[in-house]
């Protein structure tokens, strides 16, 4: 979905055992390489929330309850401009990568050593400080 030639799109913040679930970005892709928190660009007309959901059963087979809205950011990159909603998220089971894509669990020292989207730094700073 695109308003005004922003490109909005949803992301799941999956915590287990103090790990986040992260998925790698498949060559040929904007941003190729990154890693990144799973999820997709929203369809017209789609919910935050079923964006989401849809993203997470399309990309990783596995269904999930949408919590509250950690972060919601702005981030122009040459080639577009990106709203990312975060989303505390919860899965209903193991999740399988479905598009080749490499997926690991992360800790939370890990999230500073990995190449991430330039639009994802703010959550990273958010989600490395101390409790």
């Amino acid at each position: 979905m695109s308003f005004d030639g922003v490109v909005v799109v949803t992301a799941a913040i999956v915590e287990r055992d103090g790990r986040f679930l992260l998925t790698r970005r498949l060559q040929g892709t904007h941003l190729a390489g990154t890693w990144e928190f799973p999820g997709g660009k929203c369809e017209p007309g789609e919910s935050l929330e079923a964006c989401l959901a849809r993203e997470l059963m399309e990309e990783l087979a596995v269904a999930c309850t949408v919590g509250h809205a950690v972060l919601v950011t702005r981030h122009a990159y040459a080639e577009r401009t990106v709203e990312l909603h975060f989303f505390a998220t919860t899965l209903s089971g193991n999740p399988v990568p479905q598009l080749g894509q490499e997926m690991r669990w992360a800790s939370r020292a890990d999230l500073g050593t990995l190449p991430f989207p330039e639009a994802d730094r703010e959550l990273i700073q958010l989600l490395m400080r101390p409790d």
